[in-house]
């Protein structure tokens, strides 16, 4: 069984699988995932100050994986990405990564996908996860149609329906 390359999660992600309650996922993927604080406290903490349901899942989830934030350290942060127009998430998200051994960062927004591999880094989104979760055998063909569908429909997920379409026919037209 081959070793699974550490994992850096962005809030993106997180937010979407614990609004469709598909955090599991991450744990059958990687095994681990690490979250920077401040990552960690605006999807938990900021999140429940706002009364959001999906960020009490996330507390909970985080709290029986035993993944714990990761403290980081902001003197390790490169200047470009200092400079970069990043929120603080994004910006410790990279960052963190860049302290890993090839990692991957599971990532949505589009600046922060771009830096992320202008800096040589691989990163996937929470699309992304849903068809490796497919591929690999963890869900089946109709409960990914249902995610994206849902993931499509959804006014508080912001992930554009048409990327949702466009990859869906790229998977099942082959």
């Amino acid at each position: 069984m081959r070793a699974e390359p550490p994992v850096v999660s962005n809030a993106g992600p997180l937010i979407v699988l614990a609004k469709l309650n598909l955090l599991h996922l991450l744990r059958e993927l990687y095994g681990y995932v690490s979250i920077p604080r401040s990552v960690y406290d605006e999807v938990v903490h900021e999140g429940i100050r706002q009364g959001h349901e999906d960020a009490r899942r996330l507390l909970l989830f985080f709290q029986q994986a035993q993944w714990n934030p990761d403290e980081g350290n902001e003197t390790a942060t490169p200047s470009s990405l200092r400079e970069a127009l990043l929120d603080q998430g994004e910006r410790d998200t990279i960052t963190l990564a860049l302290t890993l051994e090839d990692p991957l960062i599971l990532m949505d927004e589009i600046v922060g996908r771009r830096i992320a591999r202008e800096q040589g880094l691989r990163v996937r989104g929470t699309l992304g996860v849903l068809i490796e979760a497919y591929q690999r055998g963890v869900i089946g063909e109709d409960d990914l149609r249902a995610h994206f569908a849902e993931i499509a429909t959804r006014r508080d997920i912001w992930i554009n329906g048409d990327l949702v379409e466009r990859l869906l026919q790229q998977l099942f037209s082959r």
